[in-house]
C-alpha cells in the first residue's frame, strides 16, 4: 500500500470540544449511559434508580416483554420520514415524554432544571414529580416555553386539592399526571440493604461512598440540601422548605382512601388535560375514558410498586381495544431503545414515556447527558421506522399490527396441522 493510500485511510480526531461531543464519541446506547452513571454515582444512589419492588419480577418483565415482539418490515419507498406527533392536543417533535421521577437532585446538582431544559430543547413534554427536589415555580422559570405536566396523588381534602391545583395552574403547568398505583410505597429491598434514605442521611457508609465518588460528593455538599418543596399548596420560602407531615405520610403509605369519586371531582375542578398514571387494568382504562379523562399512562411504576404486576406491553393491545380511540394511551416501563417506542406505537399507544434512561443521562453528564439520551431515542426511532417501512407516526399506528409478530404467534405457525388420525388419538 502506498503512503498516500495510508494517509487517506488514517482518521485522527481532535479532542472533544464539549461534553455532548464527548458523549457522542463514547456512548452509543442508553446502556452505555447507564454504565457511565454507575461509575459516577455512589452505589446506594445508583441502586435507588435501578431497584424495583420485592423480587423485581415486574421490573425485569417490563424489559423482556419488548423482546417478545419481532418486526415484519414492508418494502417500499420511505420519503420525508417524520417523527412529529400530537400528545394531549399539543405538538411534540417525537412520540416521547419524560416521566416524573423523585429526588432528581440526588443524581446531579442541576436536577429537574437540567431535565426541563433538555426536554425544551428536544420539544417534548416533561412531567414534574410531586417528590421533585426543585419547586415547580423554579422549573417554570428555567424553561418557560416547555410543555410542563405536574404529577400528584389523588387528594381527598377538597380544600387542599383546590389549593394545589391553583398553585399548579399559576405556575403554568398544562396537565396533571395523577398516580393511581401508589396507595402504599413498594417494598424496595435494595434500598433497605444499601441503607438508602430520602432525604439522604449521613452514615459511615455514606462517607465512604462519597470519598470514592468525590465529584458527586462535592456537588452534593456544595448545593442546597435535598428537600421536597412541591408536596403542599404553599410556595416554600426557603431552599429547605417542604411539608414534613405529608412526607411522613408518603413514606408510611398511610394515604386517606380515595376512589373514582375523587377522580370525578378532579375532572370537574381541573380545566386542563388529566393523565391517569399507573393503569394496567383494561376495565379501569375503559372507565377512565367514560369519565372524560384525556389519557392514561399504562405503567406499573417501573416495577417499583406491586411486584408481579402486568407489564404494559402485555396489556396494551387489550387496553387499546377496550378504549377504541376514546382516550390517549402513553406507555412507560422497560423502554431502553427507540425500537421499543416503535413497537408500543404499533400496538396502539399514542406515545411512550421514559424515566430511568434520562436519569442515567443526568447522572452521567447533567443536561448534556439528558440531551444525548433523547438524541439516541430520536435516531433509533427514525432508523427503526426507515428499516420497517413506515414514513410517519400516523402510518405506523394505522398499519402497526401488520408490522409485528408475537413470539407465540410465530411458534403457532410452525406447528404442523394434526392429521385426522392424530386428532382421534388425542381424544382417546
Amino acid at each position: 500500500m502506498k503512503l498516500k493510500d495510508i494517509k487517506a485511510l488514517a482518521s485522527v480526531q481532535g479532542p472533544a470540544r464539549s461534553v455532548g461531543e464527548r458523549l457522542k464519541r463514547s456512548c452509543y446506547s442508553v446502556e452505555d449511559m447507564r454504565k457511565l452513571a454507575a461509575r459516577r454515582l455512589p452505589k446506594s444512589i445508583f441502586e435507588y434508580i435501578e431497584g424495583g419492588g420485592e423480587d423485581e419480577v415486574s421490573m425485569r418483565r417490563n424489559k423482556s416483554s419488548f423482546e417478545d415482539w419481532s418486526f415484519l418490515p414492508k418494502w417500499g419507498s420511505v420519503d420525508n420520514l417524520d417523527l412529529r406527533t400530537t400528545i394531549l392536543g399539543g405538538p411534540a417533535s417525537m412520540p416521547l415524554t419524560l416521566s416524573p421521577t423523585g429526588g432528581t437532585r440526588l443524581f446531579h446538582p442541576e436536577g429537574e432544571k437540567a431535565v426541563a431544559k433538555a426536554a425544551l430543547a428536544a420539544d417534548i413534554p416533561y412531567g414534574l414529580a410531586h417528590l421533585s427536589t426543585t419547586t415547580m415555580e423554579d422549573v417554570s422559570a428555567a424553561a418557560p416555553a416547555l410543555r410542563r405536566w405536574f404529577n400528584l396523588e389523588p387528594i381527598p381534602d377538597k380544600g387542599l386539592l383546590q389549593a394545589v391545583l391553583d398553585r399548579t395552574a399559576n405556575a403554568g403547568y398544562e396537565a396533571l399526571l395523577v398516580n393511581v398505583d401508589c396507595r402504599s410505597i413498594g417494598h424496595r429491598e435494595r434500598d433497605y440493604r444499601n441503607g438508602f434514605t430520602a432525604p439522604p442521611s449521613i452514615k459511615p457508609k455514606t462517607v465512604v461512598e462519597g470519598m470514592l465518588h468525590p465529584a458527586w460528593a462535592l456537588g452534593f455538599l456544595a448545593n442546597d440540601a435535598i428537600a421536597f418543596p412541591n408536596l403542599d399548596a404553599d410556595i416554600p420560602e426557603g431552599p429547605l422548605a417542604s411539608s414534613p407531615d405529608m412526607w411522613r405520610t408518603l413514606l408510611a403509605g398511610s394515604y386517606e382512601p380515595t376512589d373514582w369519586d375523587d377522580i370525578r371531582e378532579l375532572r370537574e375542578r381541573w380545566n386542563g388535560p388529566i393523565v391517569l398514571k399507573g393503569v394496567v387494568n383494561p376495565n379501569d382504562a375503559a372507565l377512565a375514558a367514560s369519565l372524560g379523562i384525556d389519557a392514561i399512562q399504562v405503567s406499573n411504576h417501573g416495577g417499583r410498586q406491586l411486584d408481579h404486576m402486568a407489564a404494559p406491553m402485555d396489556v396494551l393491545q387489550e387496553i387499546a381495544g377496550r378504549t377504541a380511540g376514546r382516550i390517549e394511551i402513553i406507555v412507560d416501563g422497560g423502554i431502553r431503545r427507540g425500537s421499543d417506542v416503535v413497537k408500543a406505537l404499533a400496538l396502539g399507544a399514542n406515545a411512550c414515556s421514559i424515566g430511568r434512561p434520562y436519569l442515567y443521562g443526568l447522572a452521567a453528564a447533567g443536561q448534556p447527558g439528558v440531551t444525548h439520551v433523547l438524541d439516541l431515542f430520536r435516531a433509533e426511532m427514525a432508523r427503526t421506522m426507515m428499516l420497517l417501512g413506515a414514513t410517519s407516526i400516523e402510518e405506523l399506528r394505522a398499519e402497526g399490527r401488520e408490522l409485528l409478530r408475537h413470539r407465540n404467534e410465530a411458534f403457532a405457525r410452525t406447528q404442523p396441522t394434526p392429521t385426522p388420525e392424530a386428532s382421534l388419538a388425542l381424544q382417546k
